[in-house]
């Protein structure tokens, strides 16, 4: 989701000014132009009636340490680990403040390069023969150097402290990526979302109930998804991910 900022956010973002961000509402105020500019229409703080509109009022109201840590991509693992165990956990090969302290002479051919603080902060490595670092290191960088909580809109990213993550590489059979996600109401399960295509840049998705029923409803931003028409199977796993989404 990109939209314009005056120089003054930008410069916020960078680090380059020190700022009381619910003193002057721009944190507010870039959630209410991020929701207009997908929506079409003005954000109802003071009474929420959307589901949409109701995630914009805890993004700004209900910003909690736990929440800071769930999206910590490496504090997360400690509460993975604790709550099902470390066996579900992708393997980390290493973790660095800065990305002039990756050795990368010590690297598989394969592995996966990601910021913690943020949403689309990686880079995936298939042959680390071909890999640019010299590009890669200036893309980590501006990473490093961006506040995803004010860049985007969600809070919880905010006091993240900033690590770059190598991690395994995973792939699926057919080379595609797809994942299943589970959406939560009061803490309790509701759907499934079904995800494929991540390369392409639409799309492809589905909602699945907890009986592997497929929904109307799709997952979109800014209108860049479409349905994924296919009859998809449950994973042959699903037993247990259904078990797992039980642990509290």
């Amino acid at each position: 989701m990109r939209f314009k900022v005056g120089q003054k956010i930008i410069d916020i973002i960078r680090g380059k000014t020190e700022i009381n961000w619910e003193k002057e509402k721009l944190y507010e105020q870039n959630v209410k132009r991020m929701f207009k500019n997908n929506f079409g229409y003005d954000l109802n703080l003071s009474d929420p009636k959307t589901f949409s509109e109701k995630m914009q009022w805890l993004k700004i109201y209900d910003n909690t340490p736990i929440k800071t840590q769930l999206a910590d991509k490496y504090l997360v693992r400690e509460w993975v680990k604790e709550k099902i165990g470390e066996e579900y956990l992708v393997p980390i090969l290493g973790v660095y403040e800065k990305f002039d302290e990756i050795d990368f002479d010590k690297l598989p051919k394969q592995f996966f390069i990601q910021c913690n603080h943020g949403c689309g902060y990686n880079i995936t490595v298939k042959d680390k023969s071909k890999l640019n670092i010299q590009d890669a290191g200036e893309k980590i960088n501006r990473w490093m150097s961006e506040n995803f909580a004010y860049l985007y809109g969600e809070l919880q990213y905010r006091d993240i402290k900033r690590k770059i993550i190598i991690s395994k590489y995973l792939e699926n059979i057919d080379d595609d990526i797809y994942d299943y996600k589970y959406f939560c109401f009061n803490g309790i399960p509701k759907y499934i979302l079904y995800v494929r295509d991540r390369k392409s840049g639409v799309l492809k998705n589905a909602f699945y109930d907890l009986d592997w029923n497929k929904q109307e409803f799709i997952y979109a931003v800014a209108n860049k998804a479409e349905i994924n028409e296919q009859n998809i199977e449950p994973p042959k796993n699903f037993g247990k991910m259904m078990e797992l989404r039980e642990t509290k």
